[in-house]
Parts: structure tokens; sequence; C-alpha cells
């Protein structure tokens, strides 16, 4: 029985997470859309776009209900880029809408606008084989992580955090669906089984 990977469809680059984890074995990527398609997955992925606009989209069609009945289940939640700022407790100057789940602060557009966007060889805590390429599009990065409730900061890049766990959710300021290198969503995906 394969795992289902939920991938928010909302907006972003959802096309390209679904690709890249069905490379995985054992593995069943979908786009989800509704309260009942997220429901029916095992874990889920809020990929990069824009911020507000995939907040405003889950905040109109309740969205969030299901992502926060999945975070109280313990099924894992990964947001990448955009989704990182979604699971943020708190952004920096900015009230905008989000998930609240994780104890990080983020801020928004930290690297820079588009023309500021880089690739950088990460070494991640939890990932053997050397560093992990990392693509930063207009990326945030955590300014803080509540070292006391549990989140561990898996890697940085400049000193800045940009990839960090607690419990089952995962937050990350780059876009691992973007290379070749599956690493990241394997480690997302054995979260389902921890």
């Amino acid at each position: 029985m394969p795992k289902i990977v939920g991938v928010l469809a909302v907006q972003g680059d959802f096309k390209e997470h679904i690709e890249t984890l069905n490379e995985i074995e054992g593995v069943e990527a979908r786009a989800v859309k509704t309260r009942a398609q997220i429901a029916a997955c095992d874990a889920l992925v809020i990929p990069g776009g824009e911020s507000t606009t995939i907040g405003k989209l889950m905040e109109r069609f309740e969205l969030d209900l299901p992502v926060r009945e999945m975070h109280e289940q313990g099924k894992p939640i990964w947001g990448t880029c955009a989704g990182m700022i979604i699971l943020a407790k708190e952004i920096v100057e900015s009230d905008q809408w989000r998930l609240g789940l994780m104890d990080i602060t983020v801020e928004r557009n930290a690297f820079g606008r588009q023309v500021d966007s880089f690739e950088a060889d990460l070494p991640v805590a939890g990932i053997d084989g050397g560093p992990v390429r990392a693509v930063f599009i207009r990326a945030p990065y955590v300014r803080e992580v509540c070292e006391e409730c549990g989140v561990e900061v898996l890697a940085q890049v400049e000193g800045r955090i940009v990839l960090c766990r607690q419990g089952k959710l995962l937050a990350g300021a780059f876009h691992p669906e973007l290379t070749d290198d599956r690493r990241v969503q394997e480690m997302f995906v054995a979260m389902i089984d921890d």
C-alpha cells in the first residue's frame, strides 16, 4: 500500500513536488485542493509560491481545518519557501494569515528579490552522502527557533537557518523539487513512519 503524500495545489510549484515525490518508491503523490482530499493523505507538502495568496486561499476555502487536523493526528507536514512562512508562528513585520503551527519566526524575502536567487551546497543534519544542492528563490529564512519547544536546526547558509524540524513539521527555505537530489524528500517521507 503506497504512502499518500498530498501536495497543496492552490498556487505555486506543486506540480514539481508531485513529480519528484512520485520518484520515491512506495509513494503516491497527488495534488490536493479540497478538505476531503487533504484528510485522505498520510502527509502534506505546502509548496513554494506566493505566501499571501496561498494563505488567503487556504483561509477562504477553510483548508486550514484539515491541515490542523493532520497536525493533531501526528501526520507530517512540510512547508517549502512560501510553505515555510505559512507554517510559522511569527512572520517578521507581517500580520499575514498563517497556520502558526511551528515555533519559528520567519523573515520573508530575506535573501533579496528574484534577481538575488542563488544555489548553495548545504550539509543537512540527518542526511548522509555529502551536501544537498539547494535552490533559493526570493527565499525566506528562519530568524529564530524555540529550542525548548523542540525545534531542531538541520541546515544553515551564511549563518541563517534554512531547514528545521519540530516533531512532524519540516520547514525549508529552498526548493529540493528543482534539483535531481531526492534526499530531502526521502527524509520527509520517512517521517510518516517515525
